[in-house]
C-alpha cells in the first residue's frame, strides 16, 4: 500500500484530485483502517503528505518530499522528468562524487580499488554485449563512493543509482550515447595511483560531459518518459 500510493502522489496521481480520507483509501485498497493510518504516517515521514486541522490529508509540494529516501527516489523513476529535474541530478552529482573520487584515491585499500575495477571491468563486458550497460555504470560509481570510506558519501549511492538511471535512460534514447569506458578508466586510474587532483578532474569531466548534453537545444526540446 505504500508503494502504490507513493508512486501515485509522486507520478502525480493526485496532483488535480484531492488525496483520499483514511475511510476512502482502507475501502479502495481492501484493508484495515490501521494498515491505512500507518501507510499515510510513513508518507508523511517522507515529506509527501501533510494532515492539517479542518483540511485533512493533502499533497506536498516536491519542494516537501525527502528526495534522498530510496523509496522516494524509486519512485521518482516512473515521474514524467523535466529536463530541470534532470538537471539538478547531475549538479548535485557534481557536487559530491568528484570529491569522493579524490578522497578515495587518498584513502582507498586495494579491496576498495578491486570493487572499483570489477565495476569497470563490468562495463567492458557490457559494451561486448555481455552484462548490463546501466548496471554495470552504477557499481562502478557506487563502488568509488564506498571506497572514500566515508559514510556520508557511501550513502549517497541511492541518490547516484537514480540519476543513472534517468540519465542514460535519456541520454541514449536522445543521442544514442553509451557511457565512455576510456573516461571511466581514467578516474580508475587516478584513484589507483593515488592522484586525488587528476581523481577529481576526471570525475568532473565524466559527469559535466553529461550536464553539457543536457544543456544543448535539441536536448531541451525532447519530452523525457
Amino acid at each position: 500500500m505504500l508503494d502504490a500510493l507513493g508512486r501515485a502522489i509522486v507520478t502525480g496521481a493526485y496532483d488535480e484530485t484531492p488525496f483520499p480520507t483514511e475511510a476512502e483509501l482502507a475501502k479502495q485498497q481492501g484493508v484495515s483502517r490501521s494498515v491505512t493510518r500507518e501507510a499515510v504516517k510513513m508518507l508523511t515521514a517522507k515529506g509527501l503528505l501533510s494532515a492539517r486541522p479542518r483540511q485533512g490529508t493533502i499533497v506536498q509540494p516536491i519542494s516537501s518530499w525527502n528526495l534522498f529516501d530510496p523509496d522516494v527516489l524509486s519512485w521518482l523513476l516512473d515521474r514524467r522528468f523535466s529536463i530541470d529535474l534532470l538537471r539538478e541530478f547531475n549538479q548535485l552529482r557534481i557536487a559530491i562524487e568528484p570529491e569522493a573520487a579524490a578522497l578515495a584515491a587518498t584513502v582507498a585499500g586495494e579491496p576498495d580499488k578491486a570493487r572499483i575495477r570489477a565495476g569497470l571491468d563490468r562495463m567492458k563486458a557490457a559494451e561486448a554485449g555481455d552484462d548490463d550497460p546501466l548496471e554495470s555504470d552504477i557499481a562502478f560509481h557506487v563502488a568509488i563512493l564506498e571506497a572514500s570510506n566515508n559514510a556520508f558519501f557511501a550513502q549517497f549511492r541511492d541518490v547516484v543509482g537514480a540519476a543513472l538511471r534517468t540519465s542514460i535512460r535519456f541520454t541514449n534514447r536522445v543521442v544514442g550515447r553509451t557511457a565512455s569506458v576510456p573516461d571511466h578508466a581514467a578516474v580508475l586510474e587516478a584513484i589507483c595511483e593515488g592522484d586525488p587532483d587528476r581523481a577529481r578532474a576526471a570525475m568532473r569531466h565524466l559527469i559535466s560531459d553529461v550536464l553539457n548534453l543536457i544543456g544543448t537545444s535539441d536536448m531541451k526540446s525532447q519530452p523525457v518518459i
